[in-house]
């Protein structure tokens, strides 16, 4: 069976320095930007920042090298409320403000989530934007892991579809341990995730 799945390109947003110290993600182009990252998110260079449709075609947004910080509301609880679900921008829209000066407290907030899960024993690896999840690569492919397997940092899990366009998930979550055991798979197979939803619980591995 041929696979007829299309994996998504991907852009980096521009970068904009701020005199405070702040930097502004921009727009790469225009179109309708969706699944922006929630307030108090770490973002480092590569780091997913939701998907700009253009033309019917999604594109996977990135953090370009040079950027760093915590995102921080730019626009108060009200306001966001009435924001569409995408979100019309052209080339040179602010997408997002990090501000490197609140990276401490949320790493602090986001190693304090991490470590009341690893005290429950329930290291979990969640996934990073909306989408139908795939296991499997093909339909005729085995699955891209399977409990009891041992994970490395950067090692595909799984697929999350968009409107017929194809990322891959991977283990890189810097929250979470370098190696990890797969001891459930929590996202089924074809399962529609939202942003956050857990994909797999995890054991730490030591470093041999």
């Amino acid at each position: 069976m041929t696979d007829s799945r299309q994996f998504v390109s991907e852009l980096p947003t521009q970068l904009r320095r701020l005199d405070d110290g702040r930097v502004q993600l921009l727009a790469p182009a225009p179109g309708l930007w969706r699944d922006a990252p929630p307030a108090g998110t770490v973002l480092r260079p590569g780091a997913p920042v939701g998907w700009l449709e253009v033309l019917a075609v999604l594109h996977r947004l990135r953090v370009p090298e040079g950027a760093v910080g915590a995102v921080v509301d730019t626009v108060d609880a009200g306001e966001a409320a009435q924001l569409p679900a995408r979100r019309p921008v052209e080339h040179g829209t602010v997408l997002l403000t990090l501000d490197p000066q609140a990276l401490g407290a949320a790493l602090e907030a986001s190693a304090g989530a991490a470590a009341s899960e690893a005290e429950t024993g329930a290291l979990v690896l969640r996934a990073p934007s909306s989408g139908r999840f795939y296991r499997r690569p093909g339909p005729d492919k085995p699955p891209f892991i399977e409990p009891g397997q041992v994970l490395t940092r950067g090692q595909a899990v799984g697929l999350l579809e968009v409107m017929k366009t194809f990322t891959r998930v991977y283990f890189d979550d810097p929250r979470l341990p370098e190696r990890a055991r797969v001891e459930a798979v929590l996202a089924e197979d074809l399962a529609d995730l939202d942003h956050g939803d857990p994909i797999l619980r995890l054991a730490a591995v030591e470093a041999s």
